[in-house]
């Protein structure tokens, strides 16, 4: 599997939809990382602290894939999020104890 990073960017509503969209964004992610396939997740915040969207690392088997996860998530999916982008990513740090 490849490495995958999505980048959801909330839209005008986005604080206020957080609120009561919240639990079904973490079921989401939860299922995926119950299969170990997040490598991190959280919010970004802006200059008052504020969440403002989320990055999203995970595994997935195609940029389609991944595509796929991050489309189905309850934050795009409700409004929260109003852009994401997601792109394949490498591993470069930390380095592997080999």
């Amino acid at each position: 599997m490849n490495t995958y990073i999505y980048i959801g960017r909330d839209g005008e509503q986005g604080a206020e939809l957080r609120k009561t969209i919240r639990d079904q964004h973490i079921a989401h992610l939860t299922a995926l990382d119950e299969n170990q396939r997040v490598v991190f997740g959280g919010p970004l915040r802006d200059e008052a602290s504020l969440p403002c969207g989320s990055v999203i690392i995970l595994t997935a088997e195609s940029l389609e894939a991944a595509r796929a996860i991050a489309e189905s998530d309850p934050y795009f999916t409700q409004g929260v999020f109003k852009t994401i982008d997601v792109f394949e990513t490498l591993t470069v740090f930390p380095k592997s104890a080999d």
